[in-house]
């Protein structure tokens, strides 16, 4: 293979979110082919997407050992100070004041004005943000993540209804999590979750009207003078939703080993068709 066809596969990878592979890749084509500043980028990007500190010393020293061959790589330049902008400051300076420098760097490859410069700032446009930009970015991604997983449950809910799910690419990522949530939903012990899944927004309202009640009941009643003991009820809705993010994981794994395979088919054919 060539450093670009192995450059394929990581963005492949990395847009389901299988970094691990994706660094097993880079490292292969690094090995087998030599230096190549896009496979060190891509090394970096996914050691830096764990958002662990192992992960991003790792990322640092894939940056730096392809812009000690190629300095004004603007790929790497930018990844770089990324990394070096979401840097905590009090616990790693050296890298945290590295994005002034990098920043320097940049406007070689990009000076400011041109085409370049503000594909830069559009990278960059999440790096380094205050605690209150945090905060929103966080807030947003958490109801991103609801609306992912009600989007999901949609969709179970759907092939519920239906019995069943289409077939479906084994590398389409979104029939892949409906394929995985009515296996970890199948058997009659599940099926509660499963009812609670095809109606979740029923569910939903009808738990928060057990919770006041309950809760109310309870003060009334005397038995305590404030209760959170309504609050139970979301057990199960809790459990459903586990199962659904549970399956979303499986998914993830199926589809990048069918990537894997059909990479590795590829590359069979490939050297099969040279001899």
């Amino acid at each position: 293979m060539t450093h670009e066809e192995y450059a394929a596969h990581c963005e492949e990878l990395f847009a389901v979110g299988g970094f691990t592979k994706v660094r097993s890749v880079a490292e292969s084509g690094l090995r087998e082919l030599g230096p190549d500043p896009v496979l060190y980028r891509w090394l970096g990007l996914a050691h830096a997407a764990e958002d662990e500190d192992d992960h991003d010393a790792e990322a640092e020293k894939a940056y730096e050992a392809g812009l000690a061959q190629w300095p004004e790589d603007l790929g790497l330049l930018v990844s770089y100070r990324e990394l070096c902008l979401r840097a905590d400051a009090w616990t790693y300076p050296g890298r945290s004041a590295r994005a002034s420098l990098l920043k320097e760097r940049i406007a070689v490859p990009a000076p400011a004005g041109s085409p370049e410069a503000a594909h830069v700032e559009h990278a960059l446009g999440r790096a380094g943000r205050g605690y209150w930009q945090d905060l929103r970015e966080n807030t947003a991604t958490a109801l991103a993540e609801r609306a992912v997983i009600a989007s999901h449950s949609a969709d179970v809910a759907d092939a519920l209804e239906r019995g069943g799910q289409d077939p479906a690419h084994p590398e389409d990522l979104r029939a892949a999590e409906v394929a995985a949530a009515l296996e970890l939903l199948a058997g009659p012990w599940r099926a509660p979750l499963r009812l609670l899944v095809r109606y979740r927004v029923a569910a939903y309202v009808a738990t928060f009207v057990l919770v006041l009640v309950t809760n109310k009941a309870l003060v009334l009643s005397g038995t305590v003078s404030f209760s959170v003991w309504g609050w139970f009820w979301y057990v199960p809705l809790l459990l459903a939703d586990a199962r659904l993010k549970q399956a979303r994981l499986l998914a993830r794994q199926r589809v990048i080993t069918a990537m894997e395979a059909r990479h590795a088919a590829t590359a069979a054919a490939t050297a099969a068709a040279g001899r």
